[in-house]
């Protein structure tokens, strides 16, 4: 069976990871999947949240917004609240890269990760996810190059990818066509050893069987083995370009 798009069932949709997308940003990608682009950028800043500064730990947040003209509707921006959706998000955003780095490594700063959605066609956050990891990574490597931080504190890479049932058939990566039809509905977050963070799965207008959720599961886990191969292209891909960024340390606030 082939989708509108001409993939097939178990396939991603193409994807791109520009490295150093801005030049003042400690790590900074537009990561691209399909019609869908995702700007993400990562920002040390000295000082962690109060309850944290006990702990002699650093800290990771993460926050996320749809730019206005990103869908086909002009958004009205998010400038004294934010949204239950973006809300929800970013907090998943956050959780996923927490669990591949040791807080303590971090200490006393807080990395800040961004993702603005440029054009939203489907799987904002697992693209922000996928993004974040490798802007994550460039400020990190950058952070490590000016002794700001003294030890890696990443411990294994994270990807996230969509998956549901649309006309009873299970499809990979959803475009917003495709999500909008889903029956059932499932994004999910896996480290590159293969171990799951975060799976959220939902029956929009139909239930789904646990024989379901398993192939569902091995779909993810096939489009998130893609993707950190995709990260690591573009990590060796850039190496040269981010020992040179390398070396403009992140500001010390």
């Amino acid at each position: 069976m082939l989708r509108s798009d001409g993939r097939r069932a178990n396939q991603l949709r193409p994807i791109e990871i520009q490295r150093g997308y801005t030049e003042l940003a400690h790590g900074s990608v537009l990561m691209i999947m399909g019609k869908t682009r995702v700007l993400c950028t990562a920002s040390f800043e000295s000082g962690v949240p109060e309850w944290r500064e006990s702990k002699n730990s650093g800290w990771l947040t993460a926050e996320y917004d749809m730019l206005p003209a990103s869908t086909g509707r002009r958004r009205a921006r998010s400038r004294n609240r934010v949204d239950g959706r973006s809300q929800e998000i970013q907090r998943l955003i956050g959780r996923a890269l927490r669990a591949v780095v040791d807080m303590d490594k971090l200490a006393p700063y807080t990395v800040w990760i961004d993702c603005d959605v440029v054009q939203a066609d489907g799987g904002t956050r697992t693209a922000a996810i996928t993004g974040a990891f490798v802007a994550l990574h460039d400020a990190v490597a950058r952070a490590l190059n000016s002794k700001l931080i003294a030890e890696q504190p990443i411990l294994d890479s994270i990807a996230a990818v969509s998956v549901g049932r649309v006309n009873g058939k299970l499809l990979l990566d959803l475009d917003y066509q495709e999500d909008a039809a889903a029956e059932v509905d499932l994004n999910a977050a896996m480290t590159g050893s293969g171990r799951f963070v975060e799976i959220q799965g939902t029956g929009e207008s139909a239930t789904f069987t646990r024989s379901e959720l398993d192939r569902m599961l091995r779909l993810v886990a096939r489009g998130c083995r893609q993707l950190h191969r995709c990260q690591q292209q573009a990590l060796d891909r850039s190496r040269s370009q981010a020992a040179r960024s390398a070396k403009r340390s992140p500001t010390r606030r």
